[in-house]
């Protein structure tokens, strides 16, 4: 699976996990550069609390276009510290 913005690929990964139609994606599989950490915090009821990043490409930027679960509760542990996109980054094939 890919995660493009900006006509760049900025996430890349054959181990995705899919949980409620979002691609989670490794950490050692994003593209760094491209991810600056967010002040943002979101709640999850069953997954926990999310953090976020904002992505920077080619001069234009996403706000908290990407999140992940640094801690997860127990149900959600498989995706802990993996990271999903939404905000026009398009996860394909």
């Amino acid at each position: 699976m890919k995660a493009i913005w900006n006509d760049q690929v900025i996430a890349e990964s054959d181990n995705t996990i899919v949980i409620e139609n979002n691609h989670y994606f490794p950490a050692d599989s994003i593209k760094k550069e491209y991810f600056k950490s967010s002040e943002t915090q979101s709640n999850c009821p069953w997954k926990g609390v999310a953090s976020y990043f904002s992505l920077k490409v080619d001069g234009k930027d996403n706000t908290d276009a990407a999140w992940f679960y640094p801690k997860t509760s127990h149900a959600a542990k498989a995706i802990e510290g993996h990271i999903a996109f939404w905000k026009g980054v398009k996860v394909t094939n």
